[in-house]
């Protein structure tokens, strides 16, 4: 498998590593506009190669498209990031005339290759891409969702005093701070939900803790996360290349699925060798279905912001 990430800052060159650690493609192309950039972070991870024990190609490229034909995958991780107190819509200005250019190049040289979204505002980003390239649901994924739910079973775990091991828990909604929807009555622990180990008020605190997950690493950091964003597009670039079937939850194009149309919003979506295999609808209570409408809410008045 050929896998090319574009950008090669820091969540670029985290999905690259974490995708070369992992040994499960044939070559990663790394693509960035800043001259020599791409290429020196690809020859420092590629002298990591004996030391880590993978076989993985790593290559970089300024700028030229054509290193990229015949990709399976292509990751998006190209834009500005977030700097302390922005959100992420803020960012669509200048990421919508990006990702958008970005896309195109990439469909010129891998006219068959599934697209994951890192570039945020991303579930916007996401129906950017479905609506400027025509290409059908199952090979447009935004990342969010995975991500989302990993800083979920870290505050959980952290709470119930638990190794992560022994956690799971998801969030759909929209990737944005006040449209994240952690589902915190479904998390369990060994499956048991976890209101058998916490209080309420606990799991409340969990459930806002996770929602402002990003910005509290922004904060800390001046700007946008990376390991755990490139440790996320590696294990959805690792279900498409082994074909495993495995569910994350994504942002996926709805067209009735949830009761909504015509928006791109994290779901749980079964992964396989075609991208998106099967968007799967869960059983929510109503309060929880309120939460996803507010958040979907969220998202549409964001993507009215785009220049189709």
């Amino acid at each position: 498998m050929k896998v090319t990430v574009v950008g090669a800052g820091a969540v670029g060159a985290s999905c690259a590593e974490y995708i070369a650690i992992k040994d499960f493609a044939s070559e990663v192309v790394i693509l960035d506009i800043k001259e020599g950039f791409a290429e020196g972070k690809a020859m420092d991870l590629m002298q990591t190669a004996s030391l880590n024990g993978f076989d993985t190609k790593i290559v970089g490229s300024t700028n030229d498209y054509s290193k990229t034909a015949g990709s399976d995958v292509c990751v998006i991780t190209s834009g500005i990031p977030r700097k302390p107190g922005m959100t992420r819509e803020e960012l669509i200005g200048i990421n919508a005339g990006i990702v958008k250019t970005v896309s195109s190049n990439l469909l010129k040289h891998s006219p068959n290759t599934i697209i994951i979204v890192v570039s945020n505002p991303m579930d916007t980003m996401a129906y950017l891409v479905h609506k400027t390239t025509g290409l059908p649901k199952n090979r447009v994924i935004g990342m969010g969702g995975a991500l989302d739910s990993a800083r979920f079973k870290y505050r959980l775990a952290e709470a119930l005093g638990a190794p992560i091991s022994d956690v799971d828990g998801m969030v759909i909604g929209g990737h944005s701070d006040k449209g994240m929807v952690p589902l915190i009555e479904k998390a369990t622990r060994n499956s048991v939900v976890v209101s058998e180990f916490i209080s309420k008020d606990r799991m409340q605190e969990v459930v806002e803790a996770t929602k402002v997950g990003g910005a509290t690493l922004t904060g800390l950091l001046g700007t946008s996360a990376w390991y755990a964003p490139g440790a996320a597009v590696s294990e959805l670039v690792k279900a498409i290349a082994l074909d495993s079937k495995k569910m994350f939850p994504c942002s996926a194009l709805l067209e009735g699925e949830y009761g909504l149309n015509d928006l791109s919003i994290g779901v749980p979506c079964v992964l396989g060798a075609n991208g998106i295999e099967k968007i799967v609808e869960i059983s929510l209570t109503d309060a929880e279905k309120a939460k996803l409408a507010e958040s979907a809410e969220g998202v549409k008045k964001t993507n009215g912001l785009l220049e189709l």
